[in-house]
Order: structure tokens, then sequence, then C-alpha cells
């Protein structure tokens, strides 16, 4: 699968098989997410590996989306490290990146992922649940695991026309 390819035909999975997801594969997710690009190479992401289904039950109550995270046999909460940080907003691009790559590599090795972001809302929770250090700041939650059914669908995107707002 080519880079395009890849780009237009990831889907979010929202319901996934039961079976667990080998540890290479795992390897795999994260070693891409790692490869992002950071300002000054900082790196400032950090990842928490949930397989444990007591773990994920109580991650799967901080959010209303609960049923992905009970579905998926894994979830990858990444975080911002605080204190390897230089420019927040920079920073903050480089997790979206890092986020960007674990999905794209989700989908090439033909894993199903979904980022969760709305259990932001329930943040400080989700830390005290995975007993992480102050300096790491909750970004997202990706649930991941063996699609069920198909991941097919057609999002629509709004006219490259509509979202170009000059040129010089």
């Amino acid at each position: 699968m080519n880079t395009s390819e890849a780009i237009r035909s990831r889907r979010s999975v929202r319901r996934f098989r039961p079976e667990p997801v080998p540890p290479d594969r795992i390897e795999r997710l994260l070693d891409a997410a790692r490869w992002a690009p950071s300002g000054l190479n900082n790196q400032p992401w950090r990842f928490v590996v949930v397989q444990a289904p007591e773990v994920r039950e109580q991650l799967a109550r901080c959010t209303k989306y609960g049923r992905i995270l009970r579905s998926a046999p894994l979830a990858v909460a990444v975080f911002l490290d605080t204190a390897s940080s230089y420019h927040r907003e920079k920073d903050l691009q480089g997790v979206g990146a890092c986020l960007q790559n674990l999905l794209l590599e989700a989908h090439a090795t033909g894993l199903g992922a979904c980022w969760l972001g709305e259990i932001l809302n329930q943040r400080e929770e989700v830390e005290r649940i995975l007993g992480v250090p102050a300096h790491l700041e909750l970004m997202a939650v990706v649930a991941v695991g063996f699609p069920e059914g198909d991941r097919h669908g057609n999002p629509q995107r709004l006219p490259l026309e509509d979202l170009i707002v000059g040129r010089f």
C-alpha cells in the first residue's frame, strides 16, 4: 500500500474482533508513532499500552464512547511529556503527527484503530487510572484491534477549492 492509498483508505474502526493484537504488531505501531517529526527532535510523546480488560473497562467509563474501548483488545494512551516540551503548540503538533503515524501503521498492517479525543474531558481520571507522573498530559487514547465487519465508508471531504483561502 503506498502512502496516498493509505491516507485515503484509512477509516476509524469502532468494532473489533476479540482476539488480542500480537506483541510484534504492537511494537510496529509504537515504532511508527515514534518516527513522527517533532520540533528540535524532542520527541515529546509517551505511551501507555493497555491490554488488561479491567483497565480498559475503567478507561471506558471515562468516555461516552466506552463501547469502542470495551470492544478493542488494545488501547494506547498517548501523552505529552511536558518535562521534555520546549514549545507547547509545536509539541502538540508533533503528538498529532505521532497519532497519525500510529493510525496509518495500524491500517497498513490490517488492524483497525479509532482515535478517541472525547476522553480528554476526563483527562485527570485517566491519568490517575494509568498511574502516570504529573508531567505526562493525556492527549488521546487509541482503540486498536482486528476490525469486525467491513471498514468501508466514504466520508465526504470538503472540496479543495473551499479550503484554500489564498494563493500568492
